[in-house]
């Protein structure tokens, strides 16, 4: 009798093929902890950007107080400097009312020549006093003057940082004031403006390429109120930068 085809004793086919380790497991856990070191690089990537700006903006707090310091001491400098020109003026009197008391006294020596001594000793004194004056006050203005040229380094800053520099126009009262870097494709590439100063309120007198009257006549309005011309430099590149793009 022939055996049946559906017996259990007989192997089946799959029963006859190798066993075959995938490895998921271990493929799991190695994206598990890929997925681990992934999340953490961007905390940390977040964290330190965060950090970054925190920075950034400390610095720009730091930069603005040095601003406000700077023009603190310009106006201090401007004060002093009109407080020595009127001492210079007072100075300039006295020094006249000690020569027409030189001059008397030189008129009394030879009415009294008895006393000539004593007037040739009053006289040499006035002479050093006027000396000493004299040499006090070109002191004090050496001193002013160095003081003043520590101001330089303000504008410095602001050529470098916003990729400026400045030339003539050829025309008196006027400046060109030329940026770069204003294109992110084209560092080359210029933007500038011509800055009349002949009066008290300063005004924009051309700019490459063509702005907003309303815009600019904005930032020139905060330059005659201020007098601070970082801002109003930087508001002008600003500008520019939007119009090239």
């Amino acid at each position: 009798m022939r055996p049946s085809l559906l017996q259990s004793d007989a192997p089946s086919m799959a029963d006859t093929l190798p066993s075959i380790n995938f490895g998921f497991d271990d493929l799991r856990d190695r994206m598990a902890q890929f997925t681990e070191k992934f999340d953490n690089f961007i905390a940390k990537g977040r964290k330190r950007v965060l950090e970054e700006r925190n920075q950034f903006r400390i610095n720009v707090a730091e930069l603005q107080e040095d601003q406000r310091v700077k023009n603190k001491e310009i106006e201090l400098l401007a004060h002093k400097s009109s407080d020595h020109a009127q001492a210079i003026d007072k100075e300039a009197a006295e020094t006249a009312e000690m020569h027409a008391a030189i001059a008397s006294i030189t008129q009394q020596r030879d009415a009294r020549a008895k006393h000539r001594d004593r007037i040739k000793s009053e006289i040499a004194a006035v002479r050093k006093q006027i000396a000493q004056r004299i040499s006090a006050q070109q002191q004090h203005a050496k001193e002013l003057d160095e003081q003043a040229r520590f101001n330089g380094p303000e504008l410095d800053f602001w050529q470098s940082y916003l990729c400026m520099r400045i030339e003539g126009t050829g025309v008196a009262y006027r400046l060109k004031f030329v940026f770069t870097h204003v294109h992110e494709k084209d560092w080359e590439r210029e933007a500038w403006f011509d800055l009349d100063t002949e009066k008290r309120d300063y005004r924009v007198a051309y700019a490459k390429p063509k702005l907003e009257i309303e815009e600019v006549e904005r930032c020139v309005e905060r330059l005659n109120e201020s007098r601070d011309l970082g801002p109003f430099l930087k508001g002008m590149r600003e500008l520019l930068t939007a119009a090239v793009k």
